[in-house]
């Protein structure tokens, strides 16, 4: 009788346990992971843990990983923080990041879509961008980087100005199903700087 009390009780605390575990461990696209911690304007956060640090491919990016792509999809999507004193506002950033896009084929205008957001304790606006992203071949400012139009692309662009006037920005861009895999990630990890 004991062992049958006790194989009872096994497979209902089993049952139990398992039952709980899908709810209890949420999927990692919606969390920032035990990937690398960034540093942004003073705060921290674990990025998804799939996603990989690289070097910043200018020295204006603070920080800069790479989100892997999904199949069928060209290439990664880049990750990449900013901060400067100044910077031009959160107004200035949304119309520059507008700037590097134009309608994707059969489109008359960009997708720009808006929200507010918390980042810390700062009032941020997660800007969606998608179409045809014109891609620089060479720095921002060199006057003789050659543009590439490259069409399918979506940006997450997240901005905001800290009490100090840092003007602070963050994006995923990239092909836009492989944006799209890691937009909750992406949102979850930037909520999460403390």
């Amino acid at each position: 009788m004991r062992v049958l009390a006790i194989a009872l009780l096994t497979a209902v605390t089993g049952a139990c346990t398992s039952a709980e575990t899908p709810s209890a461990a949420p999927s990692e696209e919606a969390q920032p992971g035990d990937g690398v911690v960034v540093d942004w304007v003073g705060m921290k956060s674990a990025a998804p843990k799939e996603w990989k640090e690289v070097t910043p491919s200018s020295s204006m990016r603070k920080a800069q990983l790479a989100a892997p792509k999904v199949a069928g999809d060209p290439e990664d999507a880049e990750v990449v923080i900013f901060e400067f004193k100044g910077g031009g506002g959160v107004d200035a950033n949304l119309k520059r990041q507008l700037a590097v896009f134009q309608p994707g084929p059969g489109k008359d205008k960009i997708e720009d879509k808006q929200t507010k957001l918390k980042v810390g304790p700062n009032d941020a606006v997660l800007q969606e961008v998608g179409g045809t992203f014109l891609k620089k071949l060479g720095g921002p400012f060199d006057p003789n980087a050659k543009t590439t139009p490259v069409p399918g692309y979506k940006q997450l662009y997240v901005v905001f100005e800290t009490k100090d006037g840092v003007t602070a920005s963050a994006w995923p861009r990239g092909p836009e199903k492989t944006v799209e895999k890691h937009r909750a990630g992406f949102e979850a990890w930037v909520k999460n700087f403390k």
